[in-house]
């Protein structure tokens, strides 16, 4: 079993930044699949960002060059920074597990307004 909390969420004007972060519980965290996905009012989930257990990274054409997704193996996280943020950005932000099966988290607002 894998809890996942997400905490850093929260109002930032446009060009700001903010960095997400996930912490999980449970012993097979290093071997999983870790991803941030975003889901805005009336629109369907999508993945934001992905790191496998190897490091290796992926990201939604739309947030190339501005998000950086990161992993501490050693502390059972995963991160999310992101930078130049746009008001397209503003969404609930949900860290994702994947090993045999999929966990999420709760939810984290993000919200880019002046």
């Amino acid at each position: 079993q894998v809890q996942l909390v997400e905490s850093g969420g929260g109002l930032v004007q446009p060009g700001g930044s903010l960095r997400l972060s996930c912490a999980a519980s449970g012993s097979i965290f290093s071997l999983a699949a870790m991803g941030w996905y975003r889901q805005a009012p009336g629109k369907q989930r999508e993945l934001v960002a992905g790191i496998t257990s190897g490091g290796s990274t992926n990201y939604a054409d739309s947030v190339k060059g501005r998000f950086t997704i990161s992993r501490d193996n050693a502390k059972n996280a995963v991160y999310l920074q992101m930078n130049s943020l746009k008001p397209e950005d503003t969404a609930v932000y949900y860290c994702n597990a994947k090993y045999v099966r999929s966990y999420w988290g709760q939810g984290t607002q993000v919200t880019v307004s002046s």
